[in-house]
């Protein structure tokens, strides 16, 4: 760990002292006052989903389980705790696509949605990459979003059963900091299922979670969708 935040240091993401995560509890409340509201004094909430398969629904085989992925599982338990809600789950992740090529479209086919929280899940693919050309890419798209005040939710990446997660020197291990340390960097909010992952691969029953190498079945999107949820959902 004290190799990647080095590496990070370097690459220009060194985080001043007061620099923190945003609050859970806080960093939604305007939103969740809004989904609290009832006709006619409501509107329509828009949540973004913006990354590649996984976001997008892809399991096995190239089949798209949209409804069993984790925005509309995310859709699922906002409505159970807000029903007089108009949300609009909006999906704009494409199958293959890196943080670099998200970037790109981002102005023309996803801030176009005027999005009330936009989520962003690219780690996955990021790996091939790299990290300085994925820290460029984020970082853009979260101050893209931020200029039009659009609440923000970094999302840490879900396993490819290729990688083992239990290894310190594993290639998604430094996207996951890189993630949670622009969290910190930009007072965003972090879905952090990556975290809970390890835990479920320390147990060694990782595979009962996925649907294919690097795909989640539905109890793997329920956990991303769960890490989400807190931060949309109001603690009773």
């Amino acid at each position: 760990m004290r190799i990647f935040l080095i590496l990070l240091t370097m690459l220009g993401l060194a985080v001043p002292a007061q620099a923190q995560i945003a609050d859970p509890d806080q960093y939604l409340a305007d939103v969740k006052k809004e989904l609290n509201a009832v006709w006619p004094k409501n509107r329509t909430v828009n949540i973004v989903f913006h990354g590649h398969s996984v976001p997008a629904g892809f399991w096995h085989d190239h089949e798209v389980h949209t409804l069993e992925s984790y925005p509309h599982l995310v859709l699922k338990k906002l409505k159970e705790q807000y029903p007089y809600a108009v949300i609009n789950v909006i999906v704009t992740a494409i199958g293959g696509e890196n943080s670099q090529k998200g970037n790109q479209r981002l102005e023309k086919e996803v801030l176009v949605h005027r999005p009330d929280v936009l989520l962003i899940d690219y780690a996955l693919n990021d790996r091939f990459m790299g990290l300085e050309k994925a820290k460029e890419a984020w970082e853009d798209m979260i101050k893209k979003a931020l200029a039009q005040n659009i609440k923000v939710i970094l999302v840490t990446p879900s396993p490819d059963q290729r990688v083992d997660l239990l290894a310190a020197d594993n290639p998604l291990e430094p996207h996951t900091e890189q993630i949670r340390q622009l969290a910190k960097q930009y007072g965003v909010g972090l879905a952090d299922p990556y975290a809970e992952f390890k835990k479920i691969a320390a147990s060694g029953n990782l595979k009962e979670y996925m649907s294919h190498v690097n795909h989640p079945n539905l109890t793997g999107h329920q956990i991303i969708a769960n890490a989400i949820a807190q931060w949309l959902i109001e603690k009773k």
